[in-house]
């Protein structure tokens, strides 16, 4: 049994493809935990283009929210949160504001929690969250970073999830990958962003 950490910002649709394909491929074969970063923290500092901005703006607000889950709730509360979201709030669009009050309801957690949307003394907690991908990492990396039993890497980053009979086959070689000595990176240009459907039940 492999332990995987996946650090992801909720807002981004690459993570989200990612995160459904871990989930659901690691069954109860390999024991995954969810874990929170931030492109708004990861971009601090930095110029943002005017395409990237409202999605920088997004993780900041959406971030604080995930934070007060946690801190009230624990760590697990993160993931219930974070797959009620995610097929709201990338394969049906829905308004981020409406898509966070939608998650909350779903995933049990107490409503109120939408009021951090816009409560900046969350903003340490966020920062804290995403420092601890970084140094997972060991240096600076945005959405996702997995770690498989303490080897870390960017990624993995997918634009749609695999069919059903190659998903855990791409697993078990990204385990093979990342836990064999040597192995450093792998990349390809930028391949467009994910597309979805709208099939993804909310």
């Amino acid at each position: 049994m492999a332990h995987i950490d996946l650090y992801v910002d909720p807002v981004c649709p690459f993570a989200w493809v990612t995160a459904r394909w871990l989930v659901d491929s690691a069954g109860d074969d390999h024991m995954v935990t969810l874990r929170q970063m931030s492109l708004a923290e990861l971009n601090s500092g930095h110029a943002v283009d005017a395409e990237h901005g409202p999605m920088i703006a997004r993780s900041r607000r959406i971030g604080r929210v995930f934070a007060a889950a946690a801190q009230r709730y624990g760590q697990t509360a993160f993931a219930s949160l974070y797959m009620a979201l995610g097929p709201r709030l990338h394969p049906h669009r829905q308004d981020a504001d409406h898509a966070v009050a939608a998650a909350l309801a779903a995933a049990g957690l107490d409503h109120t929690l939408i009021e951090s949307l816009d409560d900046a003394r969350h903003d340490a907690a966020v920062a804290n969250a995403h420092h601890a991908s970084q140094t997972a990492l060991g240096g600076r990396g945005g959405s996702p970073i997995i770690s498989i039993d303490g080897h870390v890497f960017g990624g993995p980053v997918l634009t749609a999830p695999p069919h059903p009979k190659h998903a855990a086959d791409l697993l078990d070689a990204i385990i093979t990958a990342t836990t064999t000595p040597g192995f450093a990176a792998l990349q390809r240009p930028y391949q467009g962003p994910p597309t979805f459907t709208t099939e993804e039940n909310v």
